[in-house]
């Protein structure tokens, strides 16, 4: 079954163009400038019970205004949208009850108080019966290696600590659906790791639909197959993670363990150079051109070990945005 479905959802904002100078000031009182602003444009997809789908773009791309369209915090210019079968925007209390969003610059958790405290409005809001919610925050607060801390104000913790207790808030009414937006943002590798882990387990766990949106690459591969791409507004790209690459990177990396008397020289006439290590060396190619270039390396130079590979997920991502932003500053 389908558990979000968006079918051209577009929001526009106008913004204000205000002039330099005092002048132009004094006349902004009378008269104001507006320029129309898309951060979303004809948004289509659908995402199935169960699924765990990365939402990737640069900034301003229109990803957190997808996110919040869907979660009913703002309401779209146009375009329509189901979430567990109910329009977002319409914010029903039973809807409200099947979803959460997590924001990882935005805290639900109050500051000087300790995290547990927090925990019980939660338990008010959502009317958790009492050992349900005991039950659950247990085991949230184990999973996540949290338990000593929750006593803890919220400022006293690590942001690694703080993005986990802003979890457990987010799950303890049991949502069906999580939208969670750069939950890793600014963590340390280690405090990453333990969120994907949890996220990774606990999904697969309750089958729970996710929407994920990362800046780190490491995130995504970790935890998703499919991805949708989306830049400008627009959507580029709806499909399993591991077509990105296959289909919009033009290049693959040849790498190469020369011989231990081989000194190689001018190895730019092959492809990009990446990186020269003696014995070992890295080269960027077209894709269609590695077999050619492969036998050009052999009949030549004295080869221990050669490996092929595609490039990575970070670097295709980074030159679909690139070649994105670039086509829009030619038009």
């Amino acid at each position: 079954m389908i558990a979000i479905e968006a079918r051209g959802l577009t929001k526009t904002y106008r913004v204000y163009q205000k002039r330099e100078g005092v002048w132009a000031s004094i006349t902004g009182l009378f008269h104001r400038e507006f320029k129309t602003v898309e951060a979303v444009r004809d948004v289509s997809f659908s995402i199935e019970e169960g699924e765990m789908v990365a939402f990737l773009g640069p900034n301003g791309a229109g990803k957190t205004t997808t996110l919040k369209l869907l979660s009913g915090l703002i309401y779209p210019t146009s375009g329509e949208a189901q979430v567990l079968g109910y329009v977002p925007w319409k914010r029903e209390h039973a809807f409200r009850r099947r979803f959460s969003l997590v924001m990882g610059q935005k805290n639900q958790l109050w500051w000087d108080l300790p995290a547990q405290e927090s925990f019980q409005l939660h338990r008010e809001i959502y009317r958790i019966p009492d050992e349900q919610f005991r039950k659950r925050r247990d085991e949230l607060t184990e999973l996540l290696e949290v338990k000593d801390l929750v006593g803890q104000p919220v400022r006293e913790l690590s942001l690694g600590e703080r993005m986990r207790m802003e979890l457990i808030a987010a799950l303890l009414h049991s949502p069906e659906v999580l939208l969670l937006d750069e939950p890793t943002i600014g963590l340390d590798v280690v405090s990453q790791r333990r969120v994907q882990e949890f996220l990774r387990y606990y999904q697969a766990e309750r089958k729970i639909t996710v929407i994920l949106t990362s800046h780190y690459m490491k995130d995504v591969e970790a935890l998703c197959r499919r991805a949708i791409i989306i830049n400008d507004g627009e959507i580029k790209h709806d499909g399993p993670l591991s077509e990105i690459v296959e289909r919009l990177s033009r290049h693959k990396i040849i790498l190469l363990q020369f011989g231990m008397n081989e000194q190689p020289e001018n190895l730019e006439r092959f492809g990009n150079v990446i990186e020269v290590m003696p014995p070992r060396a890295k080269i960027e190619v077209d894709r269609q051109l590695v077999p050619e270039v492969l036998a050009a390396i052999l009949a030549e130079y004295q080869i221990a070990d050669v490996g092929v590979q595609d490039r990575p997920l970070e670097d295709v991502i980074a030159e679909v945005f690139s070649q994105s932003n670039a086509n829009t500053r030619d038009d």
